[in-house]
């Protein structure tokens, strides 16, 4: 197969990989301490199958749905038509986008966002003259 012919079958799959639907999966956001802490319902998606980035300060969340049905058994009706979960948010200037820290449990994402030092919340301490 010749490399314009790889490229153009490559393309395709990115184009496609783009119009397949997509479902938002709802969040909780709350601050707590130094760190923002982002919940995020993904069920039927498996660590193997999640991809979470940072790039130019946005947060990107992905993961392919995989629901193992019995051997045998196919769905006669499904209200999900959707094969995965996307969901994007612009990350504030206060975020340490290199020590975001994830784990996933029971179709449970649990990230948390530090803030960087700078802009930490810090107590200071008044000395009498």
């Amino acid at each position: 197969m010749s490399d314009i012919a790889k490229r153009e079958e490559a393309r395709d799959l990115d184009t496609r990989e783009r119009r397949e639907p997509a479902m938002l999966p709802p969040v909780d956001i709350y601050e707590e301490d130094n760190a923002l802490h982002l919940l995020a319902d993904l069920p039927g998606v498996k660590r193997e199958s999640l991809s979470i980035e940072v790039d130019n300060n946005v947060l990107s969340l992905e993961g392919e749905i995989q629901v193992d049905m019995p051997e045998g058994i196919s769905a006669t009706y499904a209200e999900v038509r959707a094969q995965r979960f996307a969901r994007r948010f612009t990350l504030s200037h206060e975020i340490d986008g290199e020590a975001i820290e994830a784990r996933v449990e029971d179709g449970v994402l649990h990230l948390v966002l530090p803030k960087k030092d700078s802009h930490r919340t810090r107590r200071i301490e008044v000395q009498a003259a």
